[in-house]
């Protein structure tokens, strides 16, 4: 079966758009209109629209469109925070929150219209972003799956903890996982596509498949696509092909 797969997007509205318009011409090349596309998370923070983003995604599901939307660390340190105003995401160092400038929570208020949340006090940010944030929005991203798997692929944001079969897999590696993950070369029984960790373009390590590509730091979002377990880039001129090194 086909599938599509989008990276790390980070509130980026229009290079969202540009990858849909890639995959709906690859679609179109194919006549498959079917084929489901699985987005990899962190749909907030340091772009633009994050508004823009959640809404699309949400239209686009409401609409009946065959997408799969998997939750990022990003996603779920925004649902977060608009929660709790003093909630910290056990997975962050102490000395960083959501609004921190590393993280982008300052950009996705402000595409709301809660400006200056860097030097403003907390408690009237968090006010004023309460009435600004659609709960639609926050509903949606707290509810999003944390994978997808297929007979060949396993879709999920930062990765697995090797050798943990999926249903005993924790959240907090599945949205935040590195060390463990990166570095191990065994094969997990199927490919793992994966974002989280961005890299200048999307590579092919064997047994994973990193699709954060940067789009965050304005570098271009990814969409592939699989047949089996190969993967080819979708570009504006048609596919390039994703190699394993193996």
């Amino acid at each position: 079966m086909r599938y599509y797969a989008i990276g790390d997007i980070h509130g980026q509205l229009d290079m969202l758009r540009r990858a849909h318009d890639r995959i709906a011409a690859d679609r179109a090349a194919c006549g498959d209109s079917d084929a489901p596309v699985v987005h990899l998370g962190d749909f907030n923070d340091r772009g633009p629209d994050t508004a823009g983003v959640i809404q699309a995604l949400m239209d686009g599901i409401a609409d009946g469109l065959p997408w799969w939307v998997l939750k990022g660390n990003h996603d779920r340190m925004f649902a977060g925070f608009m929660g709790d105003h003093s909630h910290q995401d056990p997975k962050l160092w102490h000395e960083l929150t959501w609004l921190h400038p590393r993280l982008g929570g300052v950009e996705t208020l402000a595409s709301y219209g809660v400006e200056g949340a860097s030097h403003r006090p907390i408690l009237d940010v968090h006010l004023e972003a309460a009435d600004a944030v659609p709960d639609a929005h926050i509903e949606f991203l707290n509810s999003l799956p944390l994978y997808h798997e297929t007979e060949e692929l396993i879709f999920v944001h930062a990765g697995i903890r090797p050798g943990v079969p999926m249903n005993r897999q924790t959240e907090h590696d599945l949205v935040w996982i590195r060390d463990g993950f990166l570095e191990d070369d065994t094969d997990h029984g199927k490919l793992v596509v994966h974002g989280h960790t961005a890299l200048e373009q999307p590579t092919h390590f064997g047994n994973r498949i990193d699709l954060d590509s940067g789009a965050g730091y304005f570098r271009p979002l990814t969409a592939v696509v699989f047949e089996g377990r190969d993967c080819w880039i979708l570009t504006e001129r048609g596919r390039v092909p994703l190699p394993s090194p193996c």
